[in-house]
């Protein structure tokens, strides 16, 4: 049977939304800010060369840089400020969550709550920071030996290009995560998935436009091209329902007696993902596949033959790039779970408020029950992310498909709509709530 919050939430509709102000101006915020976004991931960075850059990331496009290409919505081709999109602020926020692991320091202001929190926060903005400027420069020294048939990339090439392009890419990245950080406390959902979310969903329409063009011209058959439509729509499908799936464990309280009355035991549940690691797994495996082919592309011509063998034998399609591409995608997904959830702190929060699961004793039992279960998740989560993240290198390999019908894209797109649905549905169901607390207050004062 659905509860009432459930029953509830299967009446929301746009009525209810035209009628909830709050959440219209979150809304309409939300949307502002992701507008300004897209219109900065337009500015070009000073001293670059439009036209040879273009043709030097034609060249580029099957190594790392079309990854994050991809990620930044078409900036980082396009060589703007926004170029290093919010990636740097994600690569902070990961390594602060592992130093929370081994830092006795960072791991104590994990537990102290909201005033732990703050102070991690600002650390990480402290290390987007330093890795946006070490990027900004390593961007500007490569931008200086990229060559096309026109020329250089850089119009003036120096010290002086070289940090006025890190000082810009770096105020690029700090102005998004302050409006990521805008969009979360002021908007709806998270906002810096929003923002990457946003960048991949702009290259939808000229990628399907290639597509059908693709499919005009002959070289695609309109066959495989409704075979591709379909196999899309299923695959999303297959990412809604995977990412929603939970293992339920559950967890008993015991009666308890307060003053003369006797609270009778509840019963609750410790919901755990699938999917615990997200999309980071992916990200993490493909950039670093796609490093030594971005590496052997601009050292063509001096660089040592090793070299240009390993991203022959690691290019699209092979053999050996596939199995590495799972192999890292289930290293990394049993390593940011591990370090997400930690079965020991759960176990023993569970045991100092008076929890205990069923059948399990408390504390290294419970820790060792919890942990077979996720690791058997994790199993099953590491061999779905495989499986939605290799049928497009498939597909791209094999049949030339011209846009990056890629897994992480897919992944990052549908699980920040969900998000953010959720999200709307849970103002939604509070402005309900609230009308329905005023209406039984004025019955209340008629009577």
């Amino acid at each position: 049977m659905a509860s009432a919050s459930e029953q509830l939430a299967a009446q929301i509709n746009f009525g209810a939304f035209s009628k909830a102000a709050d959440l219209q101006k979150r809304v309409w915020f939300t949307l502002g800010v992701l507008i300004v976004y897209r219109l900065g991931s337009y500015v070009p960075i000073p001293g670059i060369d439009p036209e040879a850059l273009a043709e030097v990331f034609r060249q580029q496009a099957g190594g790392i840089f079309g990854l994050f290409d991809v990620l930044a919505g078409g900036a980082f081709s396009r060589m703007t400020i926004f170029a290093l999109n919010i990636m740097p602020y994600i690569s902070a926020s990961i390594i602060m969550q592992l130093m929370t692991t081994v830092s006795p320091t960072l791991e104590a202001w994990k537990k102290e709550g909201e005033a732990g929190r703050k102070k991690i926060n600002q650390y990480t903005r402290y290390g987007t920071v330093i890795l946006s400027l070490l990027q900004g420069y390593g961007i500007a020294v490569g931008l200086e030996g990229m060559r096309a048939a026109g020329g250089g990339a850089v119009i003036d090439p120096g010290f002086a290009f070289r940090v006025i392009t890190a000082i810009t890419l770096t105020g690029g990245t700090i102005f998004l995560m302050w409006l990521g950080e805008q969009i979360t406390a002021r908007g709806v959902g998270n906002g810096i998935s929003l923002i990457i979310m946003v960048g991949i969903v702009a290259a939808l329409p000229q990628a399907i436009g290639g597509t059908l063009e693709l499919g005009r011209t002959g070289a695609l058959s309109p066959i495989f091209i409704v075979f591709l439509m379909v196999m899309v729509v299923a695959v999303v499908a297959v990412i809604v329902y995977v990412e929603r799936a939970q293992r339920r464990v559950i967890v008993q309280y015991p009666k308890r007696q307060v003053g003369m009355k006797m609270f009778g035991g509840q019963s609750s549940h410790l919901p755990l993902k699938l999917n615990t690691s997200g999309v980071i797994p992916p990200i993490f495996a493909s950039s670093i596949l796609l490093l030594p082919i971005t590496i052997a592309n601009f050292s063509a011509s001096g660089g040592p033959e090793w070299l240009g063998r390993v991203s022959a034998l690691l290019a699209h399609g092979t053999p050996l790039y596939m199995a590495l591409y799972i192999a890292g995608i289930v290293f990394f997904c049993f390593f940011y779970t591990a370090i997400v959830f930690n079965p020991t702190e759960t176990a023993d929060n569970l045991k100092k408020n008076g929890g205990f699961v069923p059948g399990i004793r408390p504390g290294k039992n419970t820790a060792d029950f919890l942990d077979y279960v996720l690791t058997r998740l994790t199993v099953v989560g590491s061999a779905y992310l495989s499986a939605v993240c290799i049928l497009p290198e498939i597909l791209i390999s094999q049949y030339a498909v011209p846009f990056y019908f890629g897994g992480t894209s897919l992944l990052i797109v549908v699980s920040v709509t969900m998000d953010t649905t959720a999200q709307i549905q849970g103002h939604l169901l509070a402005h309900q709530y609230e009308g329905l607390i005023k209406k039984s207050k004025l019955k209340g004062r008629g009577r």
